[in-house]
């Protein structure tokens, strides 16, 4: 049979065999596998009105058509699958294979508590752990991911439950689904005085599609108008009947804000579980699990929060989470303290990581720094090459459409850097959810972890981009580089008020809006306490000018630990002043908040109106 010809150009003839490549595999690659010459393929693909270089990256969708024409049939592998190829290639298994049945042993259940924003969601964990997160969090909205483990009592046996806590807000959708499928049993907060609401209804439809029990918790059943029974109703609709109805869900009615009817929570909780689930893992193999949430921490470097599923990890190991890899140098508790092995269902941070994972990203031990090194520079090597392929769809041009392509588009290209890698992904997800049409396009260029740095804002200068703040603040030089470039830089704390103001820039509504102006920086030398003032803040004046009654923000290791604070009270010496400049000293009160550190900076600035463009 005669070979194929594409425009005149001679290419090998297959017989319709398969052909696995990667996603975002090359011409090249595709060539050594047909044993062809990777220039007869681009002039093939030129004139298949697709421009593209031997090397580049491209998208299943021209590989599968150039294979159409030389008679290949070609299979794209799944990210999933050619990891799994990757690790068979070490000799390594993951996933469920615990070994033979004698080595496994029970583990507790691990939690996922889900429910809509403001049904008292973080207030139950509160009261369960005896702890409270839920003041440290802006807008009363919990912005990160948890993992604890608590103890409970069943029938004179001590249990251990691990709660893993989701965030509340809607654009944290991501983050929420991830946390059911890391999970066994959801717990569902419902208020008693508020019904079944939207965020609701997605907890259950996570739960029910990640095939997780659920157990109800009805809260605030105190309150004035609760009304428990109307809940049990509403809930049938979704396919959770109680079990006094007749079916198979267990509600507890509870108020976290009183503490009623926890334990008897605890108790349907291991209820469930020993009844629905056979909760078993091998403590005895190579660890092997998730990483529920990372962020980079200035002094400890990368940080993440890990959910052992299989296997025990050791302080010592070898480890590799999706990209990034290390050695476990040290492992802490939800009470920070330290902690030499963690069996299955423990949730422990871990510092080592040469980098910083993705959350929700699957972490295994290896034998040896060298393989774990490895894996981790495949799987960049991958990723990198599935994003090119990303990027070639996205840009790719057929000649009929060069014209159209020439004119000009509105585009908003974005940099977003935060705290830690989940919030940061979900803050991504929301705002490419957001629809104002085809007349405009909103680009997330880069993403990370950390403050914003002189790189980002050099990118931002090349691309022409405005760079968005979750949680964190600009270095120095980051800041000088900005306002000298005229780089708009855009800080938040709470995510809607980030995707509000995207959402309005994109449809061109932004009214009049105040703007921030800096006024001066201060660096807190020494701390102290007063019967009569409360926490007073000596102070270093580092640049501008502190003025009294100004808004302040208090910076630690260049995060943002408190917003909207008022500079109560000024002073040089004795004397009350109503500012004080760089390079002098000077004594202040941030009102009623005394959270303060050595070495943790004040910002001061003030709102002033600026007309919208």
């Amino acid at each position: 049979m005669q070979a194929p010809s594409i425009g005149g150009v001679r290419l090998p003839k297959g017989t319709g065999e398969v052909i696995r490549l990667p996603r975002g595999a090359s011409l090249t690659d595709f060539a050594e596998k047909i044993n062809a010459n990777p220039a007869s393929l681009v002039q093939a693909l030129f004139h298949l009105g697709e421009m593209v270089t031997a090397t580049q990256s491209v998208s299943d969708e021209v590989l599968e058509l150039l294979g159409q024409e030389m008679n290949y049939q070609v299979q794209v592998v799944s990210p999933e699958d050619e990891d799994r190829e990757l690790l068979e290639s070490f000799d390594i298994s993951y996933g469920e294979n615990d070994g033979d049945e004698s080595d496994l042993a029970p583990r507790p259940p691990v939690v996922t508590v889900m429910g809509h924003v403001d049904h008292g969601k973080t207030r139950l964990l509160d009261t369960i752990r005896k702890a409270n997160v839920r003041e440290h969090e802006a807008g009363g909205i919990t912005q990160h991911i948890g993992a604890y483990q608590v103890s409970t009592e069943l029938e004179g046996n001590e249990r251990l439950i691990t709660f893993i806590d989701t965030p509340g807000h809607e654009a944290f959708t991501a983050m929420r689904a991830r946390g059911a499928k890391s999970t066994d049993i959801a717990v569902l907060v419902v208020a008693a005085d508020d019904g079944v609401m939207p965020q609701t209804v997605e907890a259950i439809n996570h739960a029910q599609a990640a095939s997780v029990p659920i157990v109800v918790a009805v809260n605030k059943i105190d309150k004035e108008g609760a009304n428990p029974s109307k809940i049990r109703q509403q809930l049938t609709e979704y396919g959770l009947v109680a079990e006094e109805y007749g079916g198979e869900t267990m509600f507890v009615d509870i108020s976290a804000k009183q503490g009623t009817n926890i334990e008897n929570l605890l108790e349907a909780i291991l209820l469930t579980a020993d009844a629905a689930l056979d909760l078993r893992a091998n403590p005895e193999m190579p660890a092997q699990g998730v990483a529920i949430e990372a962020h980079l921490d200035r002094g400890r470097g990368p940080v993440a929060t890990v959910l052992v599923q299989r296997g025990t990890l050791r302080v010592g190991d070898s480890i590799v989470g999706g990209d990034a890899y290390g050695r476990v140098r040290r492992m802490l508790d939800e009470h920070g303290q330290d902690v030499a092995e963690a069996t299955p269902s423990r949730p422990v941070q871990v510092i080592g990581f040469t980098s910083v994972p993705g959350a929700g990203d699957n972490f295994l031990v290896v034998e040896e720094d060298r393989v774990a090194r490895q894996i981790a520079e495949r799987r960049q090597a991958r990723e990198r090459a599935a994003e090119n392929a990303r990027r070639a769809a996205r840009k790719r041009i057929s000649l009929e459409d060069l014209d159209s392509a020439l004119k000009e588009t509105s585009q908003l290209n974005l940099i977003i850097k935060g705290d830690n890698s989940g919030t940061v992904e979900a803050l991504e997800d929301a705002l490419m959810k957001i629809d104002v049409g085809d007349e405009v396009e909103l680009r997330v260029i880069h993403r990370g972890v950390g403050a914003i740095k002189e790189g980002d804002i050099n990118l931002a200068i090349a691309d022409n981009v405005i760079v968005l703040g979750f949680n964190v603040r600009a270095e120095g030089k980051a800041t000088e580089l900005a306002n000298r470039e005229g780089v708009e830089i855009r800080f938040y704390s709470v995510i809607y008020q980030a995707i509000e103001d995207i959402e309005k820039a994109l449809k061109g509504m932004l009214k009049p809006e105040y703007e921030e102006v800096a006024l001066g920086r201060a660096e807190v030398r020494e701390v102290y306490k007063s019967s009569k003032f409360g926490t007073i803040a000596g102070c270093l004046v580092l640049s501008g000018e502190i003025k009294r009654n100004s808004k302040a923000r208090l910076l630690r290791d260049n995060v943002v630990v408190a917003e909207n604070l008022p500079i109560a009270s000024l002073r040089r010496f004795k004397d009350d002043v109503t500012e004080v400049r760089e390079g002098y000293e000077c004594g202040l009160t941030l009102g009623s908040y005394g959270d303060l550190k050595v070495d943790d900076v004040i910002e001061t600035y003030e709102m002033r109106e600026k007309p919208r463009s």
